[in-house]
Parts: C-alpha cells; sequence; structure tokens
C-alpha cells in the first residue's frame, strides 16, 4: 500500500481517572428469549397502532435512558441503556408505528433499535420503577406521527410479545390494538468489506497488477462467502472501481451500524524479499493523534454522543467506546492470524496503526494486507483465484469464530 494514502492522524483524548469506566457506554436493549440477566434486559413489549405506539422495556435494575437517533430521516429510533447486559442478540417483529427491532450488545452494554413502519417521533421517554405489584423497572417510549390523534376510548388492555401484560397505570392512557408478536429472530450481523484504494487511486504497484483490482476482487469473494452462510447482511464500501475518500469509508460503516469492519488491502516495500500477510488495528497513538486533527472539525466521529453535550463529556464517552471497541478489534486481529497462520509473516504480525479506515469509535476494525504485491510469490499468490479463495475462506471462518465467541461470553 502507499504510504501517502493510508498516513496517520492523530490527537490526544481526555484521559479518564479510574471510576469513570462506567459511566457512559453505549447500549442495545434485549427480550426475554433465552437466558436473562437479573439487572438487563427482561422483556420488551408494544402496544398501540399507527396512529401511537407505546414501547415497554423491562429493566432487572433502574437505567438512563440515552436517544441516540430520534428516526429522522428513516433511520431506526435507537435507544442507548448504558451499564445494562444483553444476554444475546434478538430481533422480532413491531406492532403499529415500529415494523420491526433489534436488540443487541455494543461496547460491552446494550442498544434497542425500532425499525419504523413510516414517519413518527419520539413524544416521550421515561422509566417507571417497581410498584402496584409490578417487580420491574419499565422504560416507555411512546411514538406517535405527530398529527392530531382522534379522541381515544379508555385504556384497553395490551398484548405483547410475552406472557406479561402492560399494566394499564404505565403513565397517560394509550389507546392499543391488542396483538401478539412473533417470535423473536436471531439477529444478522453487519458487516462492512472495505477494498482499499480505487478508481484514479491505483495503490500499490507490482509487476503485473494494481493493488485496487486484487483489493476489490478479494472483497466481492469474501462478500459472496459470507452472504451465503446467511448470518450476515454485508456493506460494501465500493464495488466497482471507483475511489472513495477515507473519511466517507468510515462513515459507511458508521451508518449501516456495522458490527464489523474490515478493510482488504495489499502491501509494498523497498525490499523485494518482504513477504506475508499483516493484520492491523488502531494504536492508542493512531486514536489520539486523529482526535486532536480530527474531532474537532468533524463532529460525525463523535455523534455517538447525544448532541449538546458538554464537549468534555463527549470525549469522555467516544474516550470509553473506542478503548472497548479496539479490544474487541484485537481479539478479531488474532483470530484472523490464526486462520491464516500460513500466510501472515513469520512473527505473526498483529500491529498497531493509525490508519484513518480504522477510526469509527464503536466499530470494531482491522485492516488486512493480505500480501506484498512487491514481492513476486505474493503477488502470484494474491492475483490466483483459488488461493484468493482460500484466504477469504479463511476471514470468513475468522469472522464466524469471533461473534460465537461473542456470543459465549454474552450469555454468561
Amino acid at each position: 500500500m502507499q504510504v501517502g494514502l493510508k498516513g496517520l492522524i492523530g490527537s490526544t483524548w481526555v484521559r479518564l481517572a479510574a471510576g469513570v469506566g462506567a459511566f457512559l457506554c453505549l447500549a442495545a436493549a434485549a427480550t426475554s428469549q433465552g437466558a436473562t440477566s437479573p439487572d438487563g434486559v427482561l422483556n420488551v413489549r408494544f402496544g398501540g397502532d399507527r396512529t401511537q405506539t407505546r414501547v415497554v422495556i423491562e429493566l432487572g435494575r433502574s437505567a438512563k435512558g440515552r436517544l441516540i437517533d430520534d428516526g429522522t430521516g428513516g433511520k431506526p429510533v435507537t435507544l442507548a441503556l448504558p451499564g445494562v447486559p444483553v444476554p444475546s442478540d434478538r430481533q422480532g417483529q413491531g406492532l403499529g408505528l415500529v415494523s420491526g427491532w433489534s436488540l443487541d450488545s455494543a461496547a460491552g452494554a446494550a442498544r434497542l433499535r425500532l425499525q419504523l413502519a413510516g414517519p413518527a417521533q419520539v413524544r416521550r421517554r421515561f422509566l417507571l420503577p417497581p410498584s402496584d405489584g409490578v417487580s420491574v423497572y419499565r422504560y416507555v417510549i411512546d411514538l406517535d406521527t405527530g398529527a392530531a390523534a382522534p379522541p381515544q376510548p379508555a385504556a384497553a388492555p395490551v398484548v405483547v410479545a410475552s406472557a406479561r401484560p402492560v399494566r394499564a397505570n404505565l403513565a397517560a392512557p394509550l389507546a392499543v390494538t391488542p396483538v401478539v408478536n412473533a417470535a423473536p429472530l436471531r439477529k444478522r450481523k453487519v458487516i462492512v468489506i472495505d477494498a482499499g484504494h480505487g478508481g484514479h487511486d491505483p495503490g500499490a504497484l507490482g509487476a503485473d497488477s494494481r493493488e485496487k483490482d486484487i483489493n476489490l476482487a478479494a472483497a466481492k469473494l469474501l462478500k459472496a462467502k459470507l452472504e451465503r452462510t446467511g448470518r450476515y447482511r454485508v456493506v460494501m464500501t465500493r464495488d466497482s472501481d471507483t475511489f472513495i475518500p477515507l473519511e466517507t469509508r468510515v462513515q459507511i460503516a458508521r451508518r449501516a451500524d456495522a458490527d464489523l469492519f474490515i478493510s482488504l488491502h495489499s502491501d509494498s516495500g523497498p525490499d523485494p524479499s518482504m513477504r506475508g500477510a499483516t493484520v492491523y488495528t488502531l494504536s492508542d497513538k493512531g486514536s489520539d493523534r486523529v482526535a486532536r486533527n480530527v474531532m474537532s472539525d468533524n463532529d460525525w466521529f463523535i455523534n455517538v454522543n447525544l448532541p449538546g453535550r458538554d464537549r468534555a463529556v463527549n470525549q469522555i464517552l467516544l474516550d470509553l467506546t473506542q478503548r472497548a471497541t479496539r479490544n474487541h478489534s484485537a481479539a478479531f486481529a488474532e483470530g484472523v492470524l490464526d486462520h491464516i497462520a500460513d500466510r501472515a509473516q513469520a512473527h505473526r504480525s498483529h500491529r498497531d496503526a493509525g490508519f484513518v479506515v480504522l477510526l469509527a469509535p464503536d466499530v470494531p476494525a482491522v485492516l488486512l494486507e493480505m500480501g506484498y504485491i512487491t514481492n513476486p510469490e505474493d503477488e502470484r499468490l494474491l492475483n490466483d483465484p483459488g488461493q484468493r479463495g482460500r484466504m477469504m475462506s479463511e476471514v470468513a471462518d475468522a469472522i464466524d469464530d469471533y461473534f460465537d465467541q461473542q456470543t459465549r461470553l454474552a450469555a454468561r
């Protein structure tokens, strides 16, 4: 790869005192299917119609919810519940203004996404403590279309996706149409594959090939292999010979709510004898330099925070989230190396760097240099369809193993 395009950017994050670690984390709420934690999400329930819809999240403890996205522009309504554990990823049908919901774990906490059936807005959110025979906390989200609602009859009973009904004293009356949701389905993970370089940027040059072409061929192959499993939704930063700015590649991953980002490249060096694969993750120094030079001028890097918060608090949240994300990235990088061990450099190279494409603070990311295009043998392997297919199969297996491990940890 060319040094100019993969240069390091950087900055200094606010360093946290001990004890701030649990202060804020992005999170996702889970349903009552399967094993649950007594302090986690116990249930997700719905009531209402296409004019007004209520979402009730039952919790084993008090929690402060943060609205990450209010659903503007067709995006899912996304609510974070800091510090709330999620036993396993789930998704299911919604009701009324909610066409579907998903519940997963992000950076060690929990996050609930509500896919909207049409234009809607969050009218209010509040937490109800245990009372009147109800032993759980209930976090309530009321959605409506913003239009004037017709007169409603007295509150009707709510039949929801669990055995326990929503109680009539949840707050102001909300007329509902009884419905039973289908059983939740396991959520597909979102993988973003980034084929390095493209368009007017050819990347590194070998004797007979260009890096951008090798990267794109490998990315398409990996996409096909992942989609055949049925476990993933795959997003490509580019699927043709086009130029995509580096920051845009990160934005693509964040807009897709990616669970994993992998950038594919072909290395280069001044010594033709240099060969082998290398896996990079974001380094502490790299993220420091990025924060100083990028965060101050690009708010999209820190929009994991609530708009309007004090900037110091934003930096704290970003630091916490990015540290957890780097741990996940490192775990995935080691898994990739385990699967491509015979292709990796002799010292099993997993290196830290500050590449721009690794910057999403809440998306685990690695950059895989598949081999040296400037080494004759590596260039031959990179261009061989059979060898390319074998390597992408190994990477796909590493992705499977990574999420299997995450599921096992979440179920503990």
